[in-house]
């Protein structure tokens, strides 16, 4: 049976070419969160193949990057590398099991995964449970719903078999961040094929 985790391996090849079709929120989002990491102990989630990774290592103390997807970690571990970030650690983990002692990060980067998580609310509460009280989750994340464009290219791409959960607005993604526990302090709506709802906020 195939699984979304297979899903995922097979896609690592393929991922930054997507990206490259979808990109055009990519500055802006890419801008927001290397401000918000800023001298931060920061722990990526869903890092891919580090395309937030190396923008935000720019401006962050330490990063832990981490994907579940082996293939993922493994283009990630090569463009820290070819980038020669030393404050970058690179691992592979799941999100719903990070293995990291409660109150380690002053941030956590979700990068366009929260639409991907079957159990969204066991997703946030493992997010929580490793920020140090009052820290920062940065969770921008592609609002599927958001235009009509957005909308007709995601019924495009879940004919591949895109294991998408959820689609979101950028309303709904900020309202369903706050029904989960989490104080909005910054939220912009970044233009794109797919737009992308940037939200900062904090448990």
């Amino acid at each position: 049976m195939t699984t979304e985790r297979d899903y995922w391996e097979r896609h690592a090849r393929n991922y930054d070419a997507s990206m490259r079709l979808l990109g055009g929120p990519l500055p802006r989002m890419l801008e927001l969160a290397s401000a918000a990491v800023r001298d931060k102990q920061v722990l990526e989630v869903a890092a891919g193949t580090g395309i937030v990774t190396t923008a935000i290592a720019q401006t962050a103390s330490n990063i832990v990057a981490t994907d579940y997807a082996a293939a993922m970690v493994k283009k990630l571990e090569h463009r820290v590398r070819d980038a020669r970030l030393a404050n970058v650690r690179c691992e592979q983990a799941d999100i719903y099991e990070l293995r990291f002692a409660p109150d380690t990060f002053d941030v956590v980067v979700a990068a366009n995964v929260l639409h991907l998580v079957p159990d969204l609310g066991r997703a946030i509460a493992s997010i929580q449970r490793v920020l140090k009280p009052a820290g920062l989750l940065v969770a921008p994340t592609f609002c599927h719903d958001e235009t009509k464009t957005a909308w007709l290219l995601s019924q495009l791409i879940a004919l591949s078999g895109f294991p998408g959960h959820r689609r979101f607005t950028a309303r709904s993604l900020t309202d369903t961040l706050q029904h989960q526990g989490l104080r909005i302090q910054r939220s912009e709506t970044l233009s794109g094929l797919i737009p992308i709802g940037y939200v900062e906020g904090a448990f």
